[in-house]
């Protein structure tokens, strides 16, 4: 190592390069609970040719990296382990073209996503990619974990939205594949390699993203349900009658919804009764007049149907915001909830109000004092799973029943947030040993010294 620090300092001079006591302890662990540890080196590079020459060495040396992003991630993928050297990408940032016409954004990988998104705003365009952590997360991470986020539904995971990328491999060789059109078969598309690969790959520098005109109006109700299967009816009924206009459709179970409320006391609840699930629905629409008389007729009609038993609308942005307070009121919940077992998995549509009811019953079972709160994006399949009882060794006891009880759904350990190195001994839960295996394949192909994330995803 000591050469490779000389060979680095030499490289970089002393601004890019951090060693000891001089590296913050922001870099010793993400969002996701894993053990924090300090990096044996922290590397900051200023463009993609610095990285690239940072890699070569890196690579010379047989040293390990760790990359790291905004450091938002909850599977501790971005947690240095031991004599791992942290490449950090947060100087790495920038808007360098927004093109109205062909409607496209280039960015370096460090910039943050709410940057990007309102950079699109002034071009009056939007970016469909949006998720809690927005103002702190980086788009090189997004692509990286193939973020999801509330905008699924209708514009998919974040995969759906990169044209073309950059990415420096394992040895410093940089991949040029910053492709803008939408149409390009030309051969293998190399950016899936990277898209929700990790960092295991190669490190994206830069994304090419497909922007959106701007919706004209947006439209906002919460609605009281009696049952799971109203949830899917109103998903099915709402999809005809709305079409492509609708991007929000957040279920709550009401132990998450009531839990909020209780914990974040400034909030207070929109609708009058109580009910056994509670759903925010939104739909996006180029005329405001007639979208609003749109939405409120497919909502009146639900509720005339049993459907909804029932619903408020937002009758101001003041009032969406509170909704959707509710709904994001999970980042304030883990602040105060103590140790938790946080899991955001996906199962087919139908099954998931199954899953969540044997679930509980499972759990209860085996820990008579655990709480658990149920919520999720469920039109695209996503189910969040909070569970506590207050006891840290129960967490890692609870997270294990749960990926087991994934697997018997056949269904996937992780929707949104990444495999990591917190679930990555469960990827056989939802992947074939033939998958497993070309996944390895590619990883020795591309990274054959296994320098790059390892002991990410997979083993």
């Amino acid at each position: 190592m000591r050469a490779l620090i000389d060979e680095l300092s030499a490289l970089l001079g002393t601004s890019p390069l951090f060693l000891g006591d001089d590296i913050s302890e922001k870099y010793y662990a993400d969002w996701s609970g894993a053990e924090p540890r300090a990096p044996a080196a922290l590397v900051k590079p200023n463009t993609t040719d610095q990285l690239s020459k940072v890699m070569a060495l890196c690579h010379q040396h047989d040293q390990p990296v760790v990359v790291q992003g905004g450091l938002t991630g909850l599977a501790g993928g971005a947690t240095p382990l031991d004599g791992e050297l942290a490449i950090s990408l947060e100087r790495m940032q920038g808007i360098e073209e927004i093109d109205p016409i062909g409607m496209t954004l280039t960015a370096l990988a460090g910039t943050p996503l709410q940057v990007l998104q309102e950079a699109a705003a002034e071009h009056d365009l939007f970016l469909p990619l949006d998720l809690g952590a927005r103002g702190s997360c980086q788009i090189g991470g997004n692509v990286s974990t193939n973020a999801g986020g509330t905008e699924v539904i209708r514009y998919g995971m974040t995969r759906s939205l990169v044209l073309g990328l950059e990415a420096v491999l394992a040895d410093g060789t940089v991949i040029d594949a910053t492709n803008k059109m939408i149409k390009n078969n030309s051969g293998y598309d190399l950016k899936h390699l990277f898209i929700g690969s990790e960092g295991t790959l190669g490190i994206v520098t830069r994304v090419v993203l497909q922007l959106q005109p701007k919706a004209g109006s947006s439209h906002t109700a919460l609605c009281g349900l009696n049952s799971y299967e109203s949830a899917t009816q109103l998903l099915v009924e709402l999809k005809r009658s709305l079409g492509s206009g609708l991007t929000g459709f957040e279920l709550m179970w009401d132990n998450y919804y009531n839990k909020v409320l209780e914990t974040i006391t400034s909030l207070t609840d929109p609708l009058e009764g109580t009910f056994p699930f509670y759903l925010l629905v939104e739909y996006k629409d180029n005329d405001a007049e007639l979208g609003s008389e749109r939405f409120e007729s497919a909502l009146f009609e639900q509720l005339e149907s049993g459907v909804i038993t029932n619903a408020v609308i937002a009758k101001s942005h003041q009032d969406a915001d509170i909704f959707w307070q509710i709904r994001d009121g999970i980042g304030e919940l883990l602040q105060v909830l103590g140790p938790v077992s946080n899991q955001d998995v996906s199962l087919p549509i139908s099954e998931i109000g199954i899953f969540a009811k044997d679930l509980k019953e499972r759990l209860v079972a085996k820990y008579p004092n655990i709480s658990l709160l149920l919520f999720g994006h469920i039109g695209d399949n996503n189910l969040h799973a909070v569970a506590y009882t207050g006891l840290e060794e129960d967490k890692f006891k609870i997270n294990h029943d749960i990926m087991l009880m994934i697997g018997e759904y056949s269904g996937a350990i992780t929707a949104e947030h990444g495999i990591g190195v917190l679930k990555r001994d469960y990827l056989s839960q939802s992947r074939s040993e033939s998958e497993i295996t070309l996944m390895k394949t590619l990883k020795s192909a591309m990274d054959p010294k296994g320098i790059l994330n390892p002991g990410r995803v997979i083993k």
